[in-house]
């Protein structure tokens, strides 16, 4: 039993993080179909997602996806490699450490549009 420690709490981290993705794709495979149904209801569903928060939700997205990779990686490792287990909890910290690094510096390159919108260029 885990009862708090970091092991579970990326357990769960790596469950929600891969219920999003797959809802994202879900929605992703619903509005790419309009395309073949109508090309301005298509137009319309993409034009809807360019504003702010779909913007913030995008960088969500992005923050689950590079955290859901890395922590899958870190998974593989404990799983297949002896050592593994022995290092679980130091991969865990460097995959935390480089996922906070990495989504520091994605925040202004993918909300760049937003903060123009927002407070003006």
């Amino acid at each position: 039993m885990y009862r708090g420690r970091e092991g579970m709490w990326s357990w769960v981290a790596h469950r929600i993080t891969g219920v999003l993705i797959f809802f994202f794709l879900f929605a992703h495979v619903l509005d790419t179909a309009l395309v073949r149904v109508s090309k301005s209801s298509y137009n319309t569903v993409i034009g809807s997602y360019k504003n702010p928060i779909t913007n913030f939700l995008e960088y969500g997205l992005t923050a689950a996806i590079v955290f859901h990779a890395f922590n899958g990686l870190r998974i593989i490792a404990v799983d297949f490699w002896a050592k593994g287990p022995r290092y679980q909890r130091r991969m865990l910290w460097i995959v935390v450490g480089v996922w906070i690094a990495l989504m520091a510096g994605m925040l202004y390159p993918i909300t760049a549009h937003s903060w123009h919108t927002i407070f003006g260029k």
